[in-house]
């Protein structure tokens, strides 16, 4: 489950909340299914991301098999500061994910923002911003059974028709405690909708703690312009990150650079062939023709995807 874990202390390690202190925007990789694992975690670090996230967790299995959690959550010495996000709907369960993962990561997030079917029908993701009693209590029982102030925990959410409600739900949040909430700029129902910075400007003028931007920020200056816009503290990025792994450190477009240190990384950590190429496929996406892709995207082995890179671009 902990891959090459080495005992550290936790006050050798980066602190989250530190992070937000620093009075530098703070650059972070959203959780992203399937792809916000270690190794791709690791990519990013190399190119100023300052935190990132686990894919998201659903913390009754992770507390109920141990094959989940060797599957669901694999880090290292090097994978700091790392939030673990956790889909819960029970305080007491997400408190025993925590309590897990608690002396490998910074912090825990509950995810109160996932707006796909499955996680809404179970009672999980984005409904949970139509339930601020039960968000608040999960937030408190794990802020009282972990006793570490510098262990963060922090919710993301999506925003309602009606803004009201989401300041309220922010603002309970904080009075229990909180760390910081991650606000992605549209509501349940909206999917490819302009993202509402303004609601996120609004959310932020109402509150004493971070908040994080999140929703189509494609490049550096997406980052900096949505900065300015929000007064957000921190900036979320998702897809801008999978086709650009190095926009946080000021790429246009994923640099050659990039793609072998993802081709290093990938065969280290013996990231699986089909999430290994679907990164490639990602990154590549600017900077190859449509005849290109064609070719490239059927490759069906690491050998073959190795051979192109190598016979294309020298890698």
């Amino acid at each position: 489950m902990i891959g090459d874990i080495v005992e550290t202390k936790r006050c050798q390690l980066k602190d989250p909340m530190d992070l937000f202190h620093s009075g530098q925007v703070v650059k972070i990789c959203a959780p992203m299914v399937r792809y916000s694992k270690l190794a791709f975690r690791t990519l990013v670090r190399k190119y100023s991301c300052d935190l990132c996230y686990t894919p998201m967790i659903v913390a009754a299995d992770f507390v109920r098999s141990a094959k989940a959690r060797d599957s669901e959550f694999t880090t290292n010495k090097g994978d700091h500061p790392l939030i673990v996000q956790f889909a819960a709907k029970e305080a007491q369960v997400l408190c025993d994910a925590a309590r897990i993962v608690y002396p490998f990561a910074d912090g825990i997030d509950l995810n109160c923002g996932c707006p796909q079917r499955w996680a809404m029908a179970e009672g999980y993701g984005a409904c949970l911003i139509n339930k601020p009693e039960l968000v608040r209590d999960m937030v408190r029982h794990v802020r009282n059974q972990i006793d570490n102030p510098r262990f963060s925990v922090s919710i993301k959410i999506r925003i309602h028709e009606d803004l009201k409600r989401t300041v309220d739900l922010c603002q309970k949040a904080e009075a229990t405690g909180v760390s910081w909430i991650t606000v992605h700029g549209r509501s349940v129902e909206e999917r490819h909708q302009p993202v509402h910075y303004d609601a996120i400007k609004i959310i932020k003028q109402s509150m004493s703690i971070p908040i994080v931007a999140n929703g189509d920020i494609k490049t550096l200056k997406d980052a900096e312009n949505v900065h300015h816009l929000t007064g957000a503290d921190g900036i979320m990025v998702a897809r801008g990150l999978l086709a650009n792994p190095a926009m946080f450190a000021g790429y246009e477009e994923t640099p050659l650079k990039c793609i072998q240190d993802w081709v290093d990384i990938a065969l280290e950590h013996g990231t699986p062939f089909t999430c290994f190429h679907h990164h490639l496929m990602y990154m590549m996406e600017r900077i190859t023709s449509k005849q290109e892709k064609k070719v490239f995207n059927v490759l069906s082995s690491t050998s073959a995807v190795l051979d192109y890179l190598n016979d294309r671009y020298g890698v």
